[in-house]
């Protein structure tokens, strides 16, 4: 029996296993909403913004591991995505976006709501369709989900022509076949002996885990690998949660933001595992003195990952679950290394790091410090929760302040550096995991962004909790301007603008609330802890507080300025300079 496009999209959804998907209505997909309406399997989502949808599609997938869905309609409907497919291609996050087009016959003649999104977004997406016939449409969507979620993981868009949602056909469930696309999961094992071999006689080793430990799976294995090995590992933001934070061989994260002894033990170390990240320039800092006593192992899916930025000693393209299963069985059975022998005065140099420089900040009676409330939120959620960040700041605070021991439980936008990514992600986030705490750690300038979406929590009535660090700046861009450019804050200063987010969250039918000293902190969390309903908190902080350490673009990454007096500041900026 022939049905409609519109069914055989819904009807792959299902094949598929999607429950969800998050969307916006417009006129050439009103065939697929109308056929939306009584169906009871797939559910959507109304957003009030197709860049919200995106990014609660994206949070959806970062937390649960299974691909995000959103539907939107054609021209502007398509084009508001941009930003989200983006961010999920810049973190490797596994997205299918359905977009709306004009009927194939009216395409290029710049009919009403075109937009050729197909062009507009193939440098942002790992592959996308456009769809001519009915009777492809349930190959490509299912060759879509393929895609998304197999090897490096990324976004995939299908756009939808109004005549091929309303024409009719079988409905067949092919299986994938795809000649020209084929993943290496299987790391090659002369190359993972030899890595075995570099990790035997090093004696100054540190495991640098990114994301692809997540994606991967492997946590469980790298926490193998680290243990068995007595080898301190150090996250970046994306990896945040791979590895316990929480550990004794934990070294928190690294780069422009991290800690001090994660970027002393990189620069002061002979091996460097990298696994599963892609050596982003705000953890190298300048790369001709990144790590430069150190061999480089470097295990990616993605080859093109691997010597991009920097020189590899031993490549190894591969799952990283998969490589870490073999490295270690390796490790055991053929090196008979007394490991703790090999490290020890190794980790005690790493121990020295960590008390000379810990992460830390000056603690004020009268003033809320920003820290202070992430201090807060991991001390009243033991770590048990859901975290999304937005872009800044906060993000950077989070980072550094809440330790994250489980994969899946930061959501936040590395690559890109999305502001409005976090409120949305935590939406998505709390759709899939109905019992769980999730929060929003915000700045005041980022929650603005994607506010509106105050409206899709609490019409779907959604306990997320927002703690806005409200200090009445863009703060990072700030920190930048005061350290950078004398003091000139050129339209980052919102003073005058800010509103009043108690009200806003009332207007929405939300929860409103807020703090404006240290010693309202906890009640207000607790308060909203214990509320089953959207929350925003807002945490009225010092203006003038600044993320420590930080090292100046272009510098190495052990070149760092700490929490100390300005003089002081100035003159380690001229010798960087």
């Amino acid at each position: 029996m022939k049905i409609t496009g519109a069914e055989i999209f819904v009807e792959s959804l299902k094949k598929e296993g999607v429950k969800h998907i998050f969307g916006y209505p417009g006129g050439v997909v009103l065939g697929i909403f109308d056929f939306l309406y009584d169906n009871k399997d797939v559910q959507l989502i109304l957003t009030r913004h197709e860049q919200g949808a995106v990014h609660a599609a994206d949070g959806y997938a970062r937390s649960t591991g299974k691909p995000g869905v959103v539907l939107v309609t054609s021209g502007p409907g398509a084009t508001n995505t941009v930003t989200g497919i983006a961010t999920a291609s810049m973190d490797s996050i596994p997205i299918v976006v359905f977009s709306g087009q004009v009927p194939t016959l009216l395409i290029g003649n710049d009919a009403f709501q075109e937009a050729d999104i197909v062009g507009i977004s193939r440098p942002c997406t790992k592959y996308n369709f456009l769809v001519k016939n009915v009777e492809d449409l349930s190959r490509i969507v299912r060759e879509a989900f393929y895609i998304a979620t197999s090897g490096r993981p990324g976004p995939v868009l299908i756009d939808l022509p109004k005549d091929v949602t309303a024409g009719k056909a079988e409905f067949t469930w092919p299986e994938v076949n795809i000649r020209s696309y084929n993943p290496t999961y299987e790391g090659n094992k002369w190359m993972i002996t030899q890595a075995a071999n570099l990790i035997a006689k090093s004696k100054r080793a540190v495991i640098v885990a990114g994301g692809g430990v997540i994606l991967s799976g492997g946590a469980r294995e790298l926490r193998e690998l680290a243990e068995f090995t007595d080898i301190p590992v150090t996250m970046t933001l994306m990896g945040l949660g791979s590895f316990p934070g929480t550990h004794e061989l934990s070294l928190s994260m690294p780069g422009m933001h991290g800690s001090y002894y994660a970027n002393k033990a990189i620069q002061e170390s002979d091996l460097l595992i990298a696994i599963g990240m892609r050596f982003d320039d705000r953890v190298t800092g300048k790369i001709d003195a990144f790590a430069p006593h150190a061999k480089i192992i470097h295990v990616d899916i993605d080859p093109t990952s691997i010597r991009k930025n920097v020189r590899v000693d031993i490549p190894i393209v591969g799952d990283v679950k998969r490589v870490l299963t073999v490295l270690n069985k390796v490790l055991k059975e053929d090196m008979k290394e007394q490991w703790a022998e090999v490290r020890n005065a190794w980790l005690r140099q790493i121990d020295a790091w960590k008390k000379e420089r810990p992460l830390t900040y000056t603690y004020s009676n009268e003033i809320i410090k920003p820290q202070f409330v992430v201090e807060k939120i991991y001390e009243l959620t033991k770590g048990d929760a859901i975290i999304s960040t937005e872009v800044g700041q906060n993000q950077m605070w989070t980072a550094q302040f809440y330790k994250f021991d489980k994969p899946r439980t930061l959501l936040t936008s590395g690559g890109l550096g999305t502001m409005g990514y976090g409120f949305p992600a935590a939406i998505g986030a709390q759709l899939a995991h109905p019992n769980k705490l999730v929060i929003d750690i915000a700045g005041d300038g980022s929650i603005q962004m994607n506010i509106q979406e105050l409206a899709t929590a609490v019409i779907n009535k959604l306990p997320v909790k927002v703690a806005i660090l409200n200090n009445r700046y863009l703060g990072m861009v700030r920190q930048w301007q005061e350290l950078f450019f004398s003091e000139r804050y050129s339209h980052t200063k919102l003073d005058e603008s800010v509103p009043d987010f108690v009200k806003i969250a009332e207007a929405y039918g939300a929860v409103g609330l807020r703090a404006t000293k240290p010693n309202e902190v906890e009640p207000v969390l607790r308060e909203a802890f214990r509320i089953k309903r959207t929350v925003f908190m807002d945490f009225v902080v010092d203006w003038k507080e600044k993320v420590f350490p930080m090292v100046p673009a272009g510098a190495p990454i052990d070149h760092m300025l700490f929490e100390e007096q300005k003089e002081k500041t100035e003159k380690k900026l001229k010798a960087v300079k």
